[in-house]
């Protein structure tokens, strides 16, 4: 640990006992590891704890809502034996000593944060509990197998320590390779649920996002973006943008043009006075008719081999039965609720940014490289996120860069503020996507045969800057399919890949490839299962009778749910079951259809995700993904024409409303497998479930998304 690493831990209190743990060295975001492996210790995060009995915890991730701002002290707390209430939790920083032990860089996402950090945190805790066993025991002169530690003290005898007493001395002792960790029967916190830690301060008001940052000198800037992506600015005319009141100066940087003012509203209205001529190049010729077409006819042919098992061509001429499908997925925004937002201060040969980031690593190394300065100049301050779902996590770091040149550009404090107009049309997108898919059934029903292909984008390729270049095919795309249980147990089946290229920036979008795979999945067997005249529960537990943690969640969402119960009339139900990112979700949506508008009443969703380390975090990250994925189902849709974005804000990209959302009930498996992740696993399985129940009330299979755009009149 260097110098800076300690200071910036805030570890600067009379002393104190400051315990870091492992990080493992990686390269690729593919990479999987097992948990056993993450029990060595170098360093990274750090537990603090003071003389003055205060405890801290540094997270090696950042809380944008999905709860690791209580689940992981929950982890320390345990083996700490503390009172969980009393950790006092702050982000650690940008450091690569925070890198993610699998990606290889210091990010949040793929739903890794809690089952990557699980061993990580527990040793830190044990160690800490080990070292203040053993100086409560020199101290007291007894054995330290007759001490134990009870909330915040050790007990040694006739003697009483608090942690603070024994931080220094601690401190001083060398760490030990292996300590022994807490058993299951002896965990307070973890697998029981606790309230979240950060829930007042977010309630109160004094939680403190990004766009809450304010000191004295700092002014607002907002930017001029082009209109069309890949557009350059040819001539400008600041001179109406420079008499409002309140406007300051007028700055160009590499993305457009910046207008710099006392307050966000003369920034604003600074910016609707500049008189910009753009060079709008090859963006304008981008329309989505014109894009659905080129997609559809590069589906229609086999692309680059994916996944491949016996003779598909030989085994269409075997099927009693062929059906053909071909489904549509449109650009989504992810729309977090904080618009994206950086203040920067430069001063001397020091940069301070504060941000909200899913990758802080990244805006350190970014803004360092625009300034010439040495990454360790720059330090970044992560408030809470006001939502990510993968925007927060953009390789290009483009929102936080273009911040720093305004500040290098300017020499002025600056708080850069998009607009959610801005991130909406300037911003990084979910990739279009068109899938082809033809199936042959057998006389049972069941598929013998399955070709798929798949066009869009490549997420990894826009990545490039962070992870070095993407392969042949990017795992973010086919994801979902690729893998899939239904195709282990389908004899001929191929996989293929159209990579396609554009000039509108992708990035991952919550569940990644699971927004478009899941759908076209879990809608197609739900198919095979009505032609075949089984129940598509049924028909499922027959395809995933060697998939014991799929048939888990399904049964357990199929008995809680009563998936055989008479509903009310009008009521109909659609199910769908889906992996990702180490978990297995199942889900139940009950919808009506009246005059052709959807309303979904109820969702049941069984998630089995391993261990539930905080079961109250699961089921809000399950709530908050199936209200997410009813959103994109809905209505989520981008359309551009002549290469403008056609959609400004919530008005006409729509989310759901509060009196829209269903009732949920979630359900966890008891379950001791693997861990697996939960942010984002219920969003694939949602919308195939609703659209599986619409299917069930009107009789009208959709292909294209989003559900409104489908005339849903009961078919005859």
């Amino acid at each position: 640990m260097n110098r800076r690493n300690f200071i910036q831990s805030g570890a600067l209190l009379s002393g104190g006992l400051l315990i870091s743990f492992t990080i493992l060295k990686a390269n690729k975001l593919a990479a999987l590891a097992d948990t056993a492996d993450l029990n060595v210790f170098a360093p990274n995060a750090f537990l603090n704890i003071g003389t003055d009995n205060s405890i801290s915890v540094y997270l090696s991730h950042v809380e944008m809502g999905q709860g690791i701002w209580t689940t992981l002290p929950m982890l320390i707390a345990d083996e700490l034996d503390v009172d969980l209430k009393k950790i006092n939790i702050k982000h650690g920083g940008a450091d690569k000593a925070f890198n993610h032990v699998i990606y290889g860089a210091q990010i949040t996402g793929g739903s890794s944060t809690t089952w990557s950090e699980f061993d990580r945190y527990r040793n830190a805790g044990a160690t800490a509990r080990t070292l203040l066993l053993q100086t409560a025991a020199t101290r007291s002169g007894i054995a330290v197998e007759s001490c134990k530690t009870e909330d915040g003290f050790v007990i040694a005898g006739s003697k009483r320590y608090t942690y603070g007493e024994l931080a220094n001395d601690a401190a001083k002792l060398p760490v030990p390779a292996k300590v022994p960790l807490r058993s299951p029967a002896d965990w307070k916190y973890i697998g029981k649920g606790s309230k979240r830690m950060d829930a007042r301060v977010k309630t109160d008001g004094t939680a403190k996002f990004g766009l809450d940052i304010q000191f004295p000198g700092l002014l607002t800037a907002v930017v001029a973006h082009a209109p069309v992506f890949g557009g350059k600015v040819k001539s400008f005319d600041a001179g109406k943008a420079k008499a409002v009141p309140g406007v300051r100066e007028v700055v160009q940087i590499p993305t457009g043009v910046a207008v710099i003012a006392d307050h966000f509203w003369a920034a604003q209205q600074g910016r609707k006075a500049l008189q910009i001529t753009w060079a709008h190049g090859a963006g304008v010729q981008l329309n989505t008719g014109i894009q659905t077409a080129a997609y559809r006819k590069l589906a229609a042919s086999d692309g680059l081999l994916v996944q491949e098992k016996g003779d598909v061509k030989a085994a269409f001429t075997k099927a009693v039965k062929t059906i053909s499908a071909e489904y549509v997925f449109p650009y989504l925004a992810h729309a977090p609720m904080e618009p994206l937002n950086c203040t920067v201060k430069i001063e001397n040969d020091s940069c301070e940014i504060w941000t909200g980031t899913q990758l802080p690593g990244g805006e350190q190394a970014a803004a360092a490289k625009i300034l010439g300065f040495k990454p360790e100049q720059v330090k970044v301050n992560i408030p809470f996120l006001g939502g990510g779902f993968g925007r927060r996590a953009t390789p290009a770091c483009d929102f936080v860069s273009e911040a720093v040149h305004i500040a290098k550009a300017s020499g002025r404090p600056v708080k850069m503020v998009w607009t959610r107009e801005d991130d909406m049309k300037s911003g990084f997108y979910r990739p279009f996507y068109v899938h082809n898919v033809k199936i042959g059934v057998d006389k049972d029903g069941l598929p013998i045969v399955w070709n798929h292909n798949i066009a869009g984008q490549s997420i990894m390729a826009d990545a490039a800057v962070l992870f070095g270049p993407p392969p042949a095919i990017d795992d973010t795309t086919v994801e979902g399919v690729k893998g899939s249980p239904y195709l282990d147990e389908i004899p001929n089946h191929f996989v293929g890949l159209h990579t396609t290229k554009e000039v509108v920036p992708v990035l991952w979008y919550r569940s990644v490839g699971g927004t478009h795979t899941a759908f076209v999945m879990e809608t197609l067997i739900d198919q095979l299962a009505h032609d075949a005249g089984i129940d598509p529960v049924e028909y499922r537990r027959g395809l995933f009778k060697n998939h014991s943690r799929h048939l888990a969640a399904l049964n357990l969402v199929a008995e809680k749910g009563n998936w055989n119960r008479t509903l009310a009339p009008g009521r109909f139900k659609g199910i769908a079951v889906h992996e990702a990112f180490g978990s297995v979700v199942a889900i139940i949506a009950e919808v009506s259809v009246e005059k052709g508008v959807t309303k979904v009443h109820q969702v049941d969703c069984a998630i089995e995700c391993g261990l539930a380390v905080n079961p109250d975090g699961v089921k809000a990250q399950m709530e908050s993904g199936i209200i997410f994925s009813i959103s994109m189902a809905m209505y989520g849709e981008l359309t551009f024409v002549n290469g403008e974005l056609q959609q400004n804000n919530f008005y006409d990209y729509r989310i759901t409303r509060m009196y829209e959302a269903p009732r949920i009930n979630v359900y966890i498996v008891d379950s001791k497998e693997k861990m697996g992740g939960a942010g984002e696993c219920a969003v694939p399985p949602t919308a195939p479930a609703v659209t599986n129940a619409i299917f069930a009330a009107t009789g009208k299979r959709i292909y294209n998304l989003p559900i409104v755009n489908n005339r849903l009149e009961k078919q005859a």
